[in-house]
């Protein structure tokens, strides 16, 4: 019954993101500025896994790799939202769309994960290239922002005061935290597959 339970909560949660990303997309202007947040992308992941979780309930390794990721990306949205952009414009204008998508979504990877991590001891090496992803986002928005004029957050915009050198501090780290935070995830997880031996 326990795992009917958490099986169907993935699923509630999933539509309840899938809610919220519908109906900023309906306020929202250009799909392509859009769809270019880390937030909206983290946070499609972090549907995928929980229908997939729901539905399926997978348990093979390259599940949990998968898994794992969307569980970091999810926590990084949620701590660099607190931390850094609270009280910026984030293109999310309706309060219940910037909690599900900022705080809910991400506490409820997060929770999953620690209670019903899959038990498999992951390499820390391997855990660091969950970072591959948001590096190359880094990349990306840097690089279309130079193109179109448009950063989806103020501490990518070089054309704010302290220019190029305050977004390479602000990458640097960001990156190390983010590094530290792959780490735990993982470690979560080894920890539960040593605690399951």
């Amino acid at each position: 019954m326990g795992t009917v339970l958490v099986r169907v909560a993935r699923l509630a949660f999933a539509g309840l993101g899938i809610a919220a990303i519908v109906a900023a997309i309906r306020v929202t202007g250009s799909l392509v500025d859009f769809f270019s947040y880390f937030t909206i992308e983290s946070n499609l992941l972090a549907i995928v896994v929980l229908l997939v979780g729901g539905a399926l309930d997978p348990r093979g390794r390259p599940w949990v790799y998968v898994r794992g990721a969307a569980t970091l990306f999810m926590v990084i949205t949620g701590i660099v939202y607190a931390v850094l952009l609270a009280n910026a414009e984030v293109g999310l204008t309706s309060p219940w769309i910037n909690d599900t998508l900022h705080r809910v979504i991400p506490l409820v990877m997060l929770a999953d994960w620690i209670a019903f991590s899959p038990w498999t001891r992951g390499s820390y090496r391997a855990a660091l290239g969950w970072l591959i992803v948001p590096l190359a986002y880094f990349g990306y928005s840097l690089a279309r922002g130079a193109a179109v004029h448009w950063y989806p957050y103020p501490f990518l915009n070089p054309t704010h005061p302290g220019g190029y050198g305050r977004v390479v501090i602000y990458a640097v780290v960001l990156a190390v935290f983010m590094g530290v935070l792959a780490l735990a995830v993982n470690a979560i997880a080894r920890r539960r597959a040593g605690a399951a031996s």
